[in-house]
């Protein structure tokens, strides 16, 4: 952790205890490279909308203002960074949510080690929708598949829809064109920028519903968000995909190709 800050400040110790013991709250998270952000008004999109559904506050432009700023303050002089930007319950319970932002070192831009994921039809992350605080599911979720032998857990739904991973959203290839599974889950960030990029590129993609029983079909399978646009599925339970990779690949040079917004 390079810095932490409650409203532009470091929090004291009444904050610190208030912080830790309140889990209620949302955020976001992004990669800060060269003082830019892919998908800043997103970001910022999907926080307001948080203080609205969670504080029944809608902030202005003066506010996102201050937040740039706040972002800005808690970086320092440092140019890349990841950042995390969380609301949580002000003192004042009539009053405006705080704002906290965190700045840690940059993650690599590698993607990292291919991912062993098993199916788990009991993990549900509570108002999927939102990227919030709540997150013993997803831990919960993810100890269990590695205490089975696997990295990480994928939510299969009690429809039978593939959801999501625990801290990220899932891209299949069937051969002929890239598949995002639709269901109630979080719309990632990095997500929405790669189908629009994508759109634009002319690389063929579908949003549609994708039954678990449809896994075998794939060829490949990626794992997204803001750590790693695009880190290798190698095997969901005992299916194995081949052509992981070349789906990686195509993904991170789309990524590649989403520019940076300045803060």
């Amino acid at each position: 952790m390079r810095n932490l800050e409650l409203n532009g400040r470091p929090p004291g110790l009444a904050d610190t205890h208030r912080l830790a013991v309140t889990n209620y709250g949302h955020f976001t998270s992004m990669q800060v490279r060269d003082r830019g952000v892919r998908g800043l008004a997103l970001h910022f999109a999907r926080l307001a909308d948080g203080n609205e559904e969670f504080f029944g506050w809608r902030p202005g432009l003066d506010d996102e203002h201050r937040l740039r700023q706040l972002i800005l303050h808690a970086l320092g002089d440092a140019a890349d960074a990841s950042v995390r930007v969380s609301y949580v319950p002000g003192e004042d319970p009539a009053g405006p949510p705080d704002v906290v932002v965190a700045v840690s070192d940059p993650v690599p831009d590698e993607p990292g080690a291919p991912l062993r994921v098993r199916t788990d039809p009991t993990f549900r992350r509570d108002w999927p929708e939102h990227k919030h605080s709540a997150t013993m599911r997803q831990v919960r979720a993810r100890l269990l598949a590695r205490a089975a032998g696997f990295d990480d857990a994928l939510s299969i739904g009690a429809d039978g829809l593939v959801r999501e991973g625990t801290t990220w959203n899932v891209a299949f290839f069937n051969g002929d064109q890239v598949v995002w599974p639709q269901a109630p889950m979080l719309k990632g960030v990095t997500m929405v920028l790669l189908q629009i990029a994508m759109s634009m590129r002319g690389t063929p993609w579908t949003l549609r519903p994708v039954p678990a029983t449809e896994l075998p079909d794939f060829t490949a399978a990626v794992a997204v968000n803001s750590n790693a646009a695009a880190r290798e599925i190698t095997t969901i339970d005992d299916l194995a995909y081949s052509a992981g990779d070349k789906l990686a690949e195509l993904i991170a040079e789309t990524w590649r190709s989403v520019p940076f917004d300045a803060l």
